[in-house]
C-alpha cells in the first residue's frame, strides 16, 4: 500500500546512516518551519463528491478524528448468480418463473494506520441498513490476518493489508442498486494510537489517548421503558400499523445493541458497563417521599410481553410527569425482562456488569408540595441528594438530633424483607407491605441480579446526602443504620461473588462536619457517620462518585492559577489538583470569596489531622483510623473502620463539555431542571476539550503505580481499583442519533453540554495530530503541551509534506512553531511564554 510521505526527510531518513541522522532531523525541522511562512502552498482538499474509485497507485489516505470517506475497492470478486423457482400460478402446480439475483464480494481500503471503529456506513447515498448483511472491518493493525473469502475466492495466498485499514462485504446483494456496485461511503473513527510528546510527570513518554484508558463507564439513559433491551420492541398503533420503540437507527438493530457496539469499537480496553436504572421520587421529604417504578403512558399496545417491573405493570405503576406540549419528562423505568435482557447481552460481550439504582426525583414545576428548605413550594426536578427531613436541619421545629427523625426515616425505608420478593414464571413477585420505601427499590434488584444469572457489582443507592447526614441525638446517624441492614439483605440475596458498596457524594463518603463558619450549627462536631457502613462485613468497598474540582481558572491571567500554568488543558496542572488545590490544601468560605480568590487554608488546629477535612485527601482518609469528635473533642475510641481494608471505586468520574467545566464538575446544563448551572466563571460555550482533559488526568494520575495508588497490607491491591472507575457517561442510545433525533428523546439538548463522552470519543486533540505529525517526520524533541483545541475530522488525501498537512491547521487554529534549544515547540496563539 501507498506510505503518506510527511517530508523530505521522512524520504530521505530511511537511507541514511545513523552517522547522519542529526542531518536529517535538522532538515525536517526546517522543512516544519516553513509551514508558517507565507508562501503559498496546498494542503488537502475536500473533493465536491466522495466518489469511490479503483485506482492503481492512488494513494491511501490518512485520518484523524471522524471522517467520512469513499475509499479504494482493493479487491472484488466475480458476480454470483442466485435462481430461485417461484410458482407464477395458483393450487395444483401451476406454471413457474425462475428469478434471478446477484451479489458479489468485495474490500474497500478505507485509511492507513490502525482505526478505532467504523461507525456507519453509506449505499448511494443512503445510510445502510447493516442488519444481516454479511461484512468484517480490519482495522489496519499489524498483526491482522488475511480475509477468509478473498482467500477462498482466489485459491491462494492474499495480502493482509497490514497497517491498513479495510472493510470486506460478503456476498453483498445488487438487486437493490441495479446489479451495479453501489458508491459506499464509511464514517471511520481514528485517533493516535499513542503519540510521542516527551516524556510526562510519570516518565511514559507515550501520551495514551482517553479512547485507551477508560476502563468502565455508566450506561444511561436510566430511563425508557425498552431503553435497554437488546431486541427491537413494538407499539400497535392501529390495524396493519405499528412502529419499533427502541430501533431509531438505521442498522436494523436495537438502539441498545448499536450503542454497546459503538462502545465496543470506540472504547477497545473498557471491560466494566454499571447500568443505571431508576425509579421515581415524589417528594423532597424524605417522610412523604415514595420511590416507583413509573411509564410514559397508562395504556400503550406492545407487541409481545407487556411492560412490567415486579407486580406493577402499566396500569398501577407511577405516571410520569408531563411537559407543557404533552411529552414525557423522563422515559419510563425499564422493563424487568429488558434490563435482564441487557445484564445478559453484556456479559455475552465480556464485560463486568454493576447494577447501579437511581433515584430521579419526578417533582415538575407547580407541584405545590410544601419545600422542607424554605416556605415555598419544591423547586423543580432536584438532584436525590436535597432530600432531607421536614423541617430541614437548622430550621424551626426541625426534628434534626431528636429522637421524632426516626419515623420519617423509616417511612422513607420502609420495612419490606428479602423473603416479600420470589420469582414466578420468570418474572419478580412481591408480597410485602404495600408500600414503595427504598428498601423495596433496592431489594427488587437485587433479586433482579440474582434472576439474571448474577452481576459482578451492585450499588445499594448513591448521593443520599440530605439523608444520611440526618441525626437521632448528637451521634447516631438512623439511615446509615438502615443501610447497613440493608447491605446484609442485598448480599443475601446476591450472594458473595456479587460485590457491594454505597455510591457517596463526594462531599459524603468522608464524613459530616457541623463547624464554625461552615455551616448553620456551629457545634464544632465532626463525624465519620458512614464508618458504620464502610465498616461492614457486606460492603466490599468504599464508593465514591468523585466529581472533584481539578482547576479555579477564570478568564485572562489576572488570577492565581494563571501563576502555574498557561491554560486550564495542561494535564500536569489538572493531576496536580487530585491531591492538592481547593478541597486539600484551601478552601472558599462563600462566593464573594470565591470571586475575589479569598482563600482560606485548611488546617485542623485541635488535633493537627487536615486531612479530616479534605474531600480529596482520600490517601490519609484510607490509611488512617478515624476519631469521632463531639463540640470539637476527639473521642478517645476510633471508629470501626479499619485502615486499609477495603478498596475504593470511582463509582461516577466526570465532566461537563463546556467551558472551565474542570471548576466544577459535578453541575450540569439541564433548562427544566432547578439544578441546571455552568461552573464557576463558565461563559457557557461548549468544550469537548476540557472533558477529555479531566478524564484524562483522573486516570492517568490514579495509574501511576504505588507511590501515587498505594499497595493494601491487608488485601494486596491498590488503594484505587482501577477497573471498577467508572466514566459518566455512554448512552444506550447510538450516536448520532442520540442525540440528533429531538422528536423521539427530549433530553437531546442537553448533551451538548453534558457529561456524555458518548458521539465525543474519536475526537481528536489539536496537539495530538501536530504531535503525530511531527513524530511521523523523524522529530523526536518537541512540546505540543501549549496547543489548545480538537478536532471533529482531518484527512491528508495524498502525499505531501509537513508544511502543507499543518498549515491548514495552523491558518483555522491560531499556532506558531518556534525552534529553541530543547526542540521544536508549537504553541496556540494567545498561549505565548515569556
Amino acid at each position: 500500500m501507498s506510505t503518506l510521505v510527511l517530508t523530505a526527510a521522512a524520504q530521505v531518513g530511511a537511507s541514511l546512516a545513523n552517522s547522519a541522522k542529526r542531518t536529517a532531523i535538522s532538515f525536517a525541522k526546517r522543512a516544519i518551519s516553513n509551514a508558517f511562512d507565507t508562501r503559498n502552498t496546498e494542503g488537502p482538499r475536500l473533493e465536491s463528491f466522495l466518489v469511490q474509485t479503483s485506482r492503481d497507485g492512488a494513494p491511501m489516505p490518512r485520518i484523524y478524528g471522524r471522517v467520512r470517506i469513499a475509499g479504494q475497492v482493493i479487491w472484488a470478486s466475480r458476480l454470483t448468480e442466485t435462481a430461485k423457482k417461484e410458482s407464477a400460478g395458483g393450487k395444483g402446480g401451476g406454471p413457474t418463473q425462475t428469478n434471478f439475483s446477484y451479489s458479489i464480494s468485495f474490500a474497500i481500503g478505507l485509511c492507513e494506520g490502525e482505526i478505532l471503529s467504523v461507525n456507519q456506513i453509506w449505499a448511494n447515498g443512503a445510510v445502510l441498513n447493516t442488519q444481516g448483511l454479511s461484512y468484517r472491518v480490519y482495522k489496519g493493525t499489524a498483526d491482522q490476518m488475511a480475509d477468509p473469502v478473498m482467500s477462498a475466492v482466489e485459491g491462494g495466498s492474499v495480502p493482509a493489508f497490514r497497517n491498513t485499514a479495510y472493510i470486506v462485504f460478503e456476498d453483498f446483494p445488487l438487486d437493490e442498486y441495479g446489479h451495479r456496485l453501489p458508491q459506499i461511503n464509511v464514517e471511520v473513527i481514528r485517533v493516535p494510537k499513542s503519540v510521542q510528546a516527551g516524556p510526562d510527570s510519570s516518565g511514559d513518554s507515550q501520551k495514551q489517548p482517553l479512547e485507551t484508558r477508560v476502563l468502565g463507564v455508566n450506561l444511561l439513559p436510566s430511563s425508557g421503558e425498552y431503553a435497554y433491551s437488546p431486541s427491537i420492541k413494538e407499539e400497535i398503533f392501529g390495524p396493519g400499523h405499528s412502529k419499533a420503540l427502541n430501533m431509531n437507527n438505521h442498522s436494523g438493530a436495537s438502539d441498545f445493541s448499536k450503542a454497546i457496539d459503538q462502545l465496543e469499537n470506540e472504547l477497545p480496553n473498557c471491560k466494566s458497563v454499571s447500568i443505571i436504572i431508576s425509579w421515581f421520587g415524589t417528594d423532597l421529604r424524605c417522610g412523604q417521599c415514595k420511590i416507583r417504578p413509573g411509564v410514559e403512558d397508562a395504556v400503550r399496545e406492545i407487541i409481545g410481553p407487556e411492560w412490567s417491573v415486579g407486580s406493577d405493570n402499566r396500569r398501577s405503576a407511577f405516571k410520569v410527569s408531563k411537559d407543557v406540549n404533552n411529552r414525557p419528562n423522563f422515559g419510563g423505568t425499564p422493563s424487568d425482562q429488558s434490563l435482564i435482557d441487557a445484564i445478559r447481552d453484556l456479559k455475552s460481550r465480556g464485560y463486568t456488569v454493576s447494577l447501579y439504582p437511581f433515584i430521579l426525583m419526578d417533582i415538575p414545576p407547580q407541584n405545590g408540595l410544601p419545600n422542607p428548605y424554605a416556605n415555598t413550594e419544591q423547586p423543580a426536578f432536584p438532584w436525590r441528594g436535597r432530600i432531607t427531613c421536614d423541617p430541614a436541619p437548622y430550621r424551626p421545629g426541625s426534628p434534626d438530633k431528636t429522637s421524632a427523625i426516626q419515623s420519617q426515616i423509616d417511612a422513607f425505608f420502609g420495612t419490606c424483607s428479602p423473603s416479600d420478593f420470589d420469582v414466578s414464571n420468570a418474572k419478580i413477585t412481591y408480597s410485602g407491605p404495600s408500600e414503595y420505601g427504598f428498601r423495596r427499590f433496592i431489594l427488587h434488584y437485587a433479586k433482579l441480579a440474582e434472576l439474571a444469572g448474577g452481576v459482578e457489582r451492585f450499588i445499594i443507592g448513591s448521593e443520599m446526602r440530605g439523608v444520611t447526614t440526618l441525626r437521632r441525638g448528637p451521634s447516631h446517624y438512623p439511615a446509615v443504620t438502615k443501610l447497613v441492614s440493608l447491605a446484609d439483605d442485598v448480599k443475601s440475596i446476591v450472594g458473595a461473588k456479587t460485590k457491594l458498596t454505597y455510591a457517596a457524594d463526594w462531599s459524603e463518603y468522608f464524613g459530616h462536619h457541623s463547624l464554625p463558619g461552615h455551616s448553620e450549627s456551629g457545634s464544632g462536631d465532626v463525624m465519620f457517620h458512614l464508618d458504620p457502613l464502610w465498616a461492614s462485613p457486606s460492603i466490599d468497598a468504599v464508593g465514591i462518585d468523585a466529581y472533584f474540582p481539578l482547576s479555579d481558572w477564570r478568564d485572562g491571567t489576572e488570577h492565581f492559577d494563571a501563576e502555574s500554568t498557561e491554560n486550564i488543558y495542561d494535564l500536569d496542572y489538572l493531576e496536580s489538583n487530585l491531591e492538592g488545590g481547593e478541597g486539600y490544601d484551601w478552601y472558599y468560605s462563600n462566593l464573594s470569596d470565591r470571586r475575589q480568590q479569598i482563600r482560606t487554608p485548611i488546617t485542623d488546629g485541635a488535633v493537627q489531622k487536615p486531612w479530616v477535612f479534605r474531600y480529596k485527601d482520600i490517601r490519609n482518609w484510607w490509611l488512617n483510623p478515624h476519631y469521632n469528635r463531639i463540640n470539637g473533642v476527639e473521642e478517645n475510641r476510633p471508629t470501626d473502620w479499619i485502615p486499609q481494608s477495603k478498596p475504593i471505586w470511582f463509582t461516577e468520574v466526570g465532566c461537563p463539555a463546556i467551558d472551565k467545566g474542570a471548576n466544577q464538575p459535578n453541575v450540569f446544563v439541564d433548562p427544566k431542571s432547578s439544578e441546571s448551572f455552568t461552573p464557576y466563571f463558565s461563559n457557557g460555550g461548549r468544550d469537548d476539550l476540557i472533558q477529555r482533559r479531566y478524564i484524562e488526568a483522573f486516570t492517568r494520575y490514579w495509574a501511576k503505580g504505588p507511590d501515587i495508588n498505594p499497595i493494601s497490607a491487608l488485601y494486596n491491591a491498590p488503594m484505587v481499583d482501577l477497573d471498577a472507575l467508572h466514566i459518566w457517561c455512554w448512552d444506550a442510545r447510538p450516536f448520532p442519533d442520540f442525540p440528533v433525533q429531538s422528536q423521539v428523546w427530549s433530553d437531546g439538548e442537553n448533551w451538548e453540554l453534558g457529561h456524555w463522552i458518548t458521539g465525543r470519543t474519536g475526537l481528536v486533540p489539536l496537539a495530538d495530530v501536530i504531535a503525530d505529525l511531527t513524530y511521523m517526520a523523524g522529530i523526536e524533541t518537541f512540546d505540543v503541551s501549549k496547543i489548545n483545541g480538537t478536532l471533529q475530522g482531518y484527512i491528508i488525501d495524498r502525499p505531501m509534506s509537513s508544511r502543507a498537512a499543518l498549515e491548514p491547521l495552523s491558518v483555522i487554529y491560531g499556532f506558531n512553531m518556534v525552534e529553541t534549544a530543547r526542540g521544536l515547540r508549537f504553541i496556540s496563539i494567545g498561549a505565548e511564554t515569556t
